[in-house]
Parts: C-alpha cells; sequence; structure tokens
C-alpha cells in the first residue's frame, strides 16, 4: 500500500482535534497532535510531519506567527483551519507561506479531500512518482505505469483510468457512479456492467485468483476499492 503520511492537527480545542484525528485515522493517516504553538513547534521537530493544520486562534501565540516559522523550520504542507473568515486573513496566512485555507466549520471529507491534495502536490513538488502499492501490485500514477512483482503489466487506457481512480483514494471505496463519471464522462447513460466486465479484467491481469481477489475489493451493490495490505 501507500506510504503511512503522519498529519499534525494542532487546535486548543480538544472536541476539534478528536473530529479531525478520527476522519484522518480512517482515513489511513498516522496523526500527532498539539493543543499550542509551543507543543506544535515540538511536534513539528520531532514526528516532521507530511501535512500540518493549523488553527489561527492558539493560546500561547497568533497562528499567523507560526506560518512563517513552518515553513522555515520544517519540510510540511500547511493547510490553515481556522474560524476567521476575512478575506484579509486568508491572503495574510498565504502570503506568509501557508499552502492552503479552509474555514471552520467544514466537513471533513473536504478536509480529507484538501488533505490529498496537499499530498499529490507535495510528492509532486519533490520531484518522486506517486506511486500506491497493494499486496505485489505497483500503480504508478505520474508515469502510467504498473507493475505487478516488478514486472510492467499492459492495461488498456480505460483499464488504467478506473485502476487509478481507485489508487487515488487506496482503502476507500469508490461508488459505481463516480468511477464511470471519470472514466466515461461524456456518456450520458451509464451501464454499470460495462464496469463490471474491465474490473473482471482487471483482476484476471492483477490477481494471483482472480475468484478471490485480494488486489480490488467489491462493495456489493455500492463500488469498490483498492485493498490495503492489512485489510
Amino acid at each position: 500500500m501507500t506510504i503511512r503520511h503522519t498529519v499534525l492537527i494542532i487546535d486548543d480545542e480538544p472536541p476539534i482535534r478528536r473530529l479531525i484525528q478520527a476522519a484522518l485515522t480512517r482515513a489511513g493517516y498516522a496523526t500527532v497532535e498539539a493543543g499550542n504553538a509551543r507543543e506544535a513547534l515540538e511536534q513539528l521537530r520531532i514526528a516532521k510531519p507530511d501535512v500540518s493544520l493549523l488553527d489561527l486562534g492558539l493560546p500561547d501565540r497568533d497562528g499567523l506567527e507560526l506560518v512563517p516559522l513552518f515553513k522555515q523550520q520544517g519540510d510540511t504542507t500547511l493547510i490553515i483551519i481556522s474560524a476567521r473568515d476575512a478575506t484579509d486573513e486568508k491572503v495574510a496566512a498565504l502570503d506568509l507561506g501557508a499552502d492552503d485555507y479552509l474555514t471552520k466549520p467544514f466537513d471533513t471529507d473536504e478536509l480529507l479531500a484538501r488533505v490529498r491534495v496537499a499530498l499529490r502536490n507535495r510528492m509532486t513538488r519533490h520531484g518522486g512518482a506517486v506511486a500506491v502499492r497493494a499486496g505485489d501490485v505497483e500503480i504508478d500514477l505520474i508515469a502510467n505505469i504498473v507493475r505487478k512483482g516488478g514486472a510492467e503489466v499492459h492495461l488498456t487506457p480505460k483499464e488504467f483510468a478506473v485502476l487509478a481512480q481507485l489508487a487515488r483514494f487506496p482503502g476507500r471505496v469508490i461508488t459505481h457512479s463516480q468511477i464511470m463519471n471519470h472514466v466515461w464522462p461524456r456518456e450520458h447513460v451509464h451501464h454499470v456492467e460495462y464496469l463490471r466486465v474491465l474490473i473482471r479484467t482487471l483482476r484476471h491481469k492483477l490477481e494471483d485468483d482472480p475468484q478471490q481477489p485480494r488486489i480490488i475489493g467489491n462493495e456489493l451493490g455500492i463500488g469498490y476499492r483498492l485493498r490495503a495490505a492489512d485489510d
């Protein structure tokens, strides 16, 4: 499976930290927490998070003061999560070096989407391939290459599009309609049987035993997911 990325949650309200931590954990991320600026800087040094979620209303220091410090002292993608919704606050945070800004209250699905985008941009910026592993299968989302046991597997463009859509959200169920809207966006009528046939073909190419799939899981009547190694 893909690397387990670490997210630092910085917020002085324990219920909000618990809410965010639960959502991130369900999505497969490792988390660390801080309730004030001092703890945040300490966790930045110790945990070296891939992404940091920073609330601006901290008790010991204004969060805006931490933005340049985080960019100078750590290699982390910084997303502001704050109840401050004034345009000048957002501009100030972004001008100081924040990578994104999400206003409270927010939907956790949107937060997770922002984290995914941040990680993709981070890996691309660092010059690395966005590669996802499931069992002995590796999906390179930059080079559009799939390997099984180190050997390249030939996929048609549609097959790769379906697999890539699952690989962008490893471990998460992607519905039939979400996949079909991505792979067949211009078709007015979608037939789920097209997708089932394509999934069967993918399983024959990627699974050791297509009758007992361990890479592409099926959620009956809902959709499919790329399975984590420990599922």
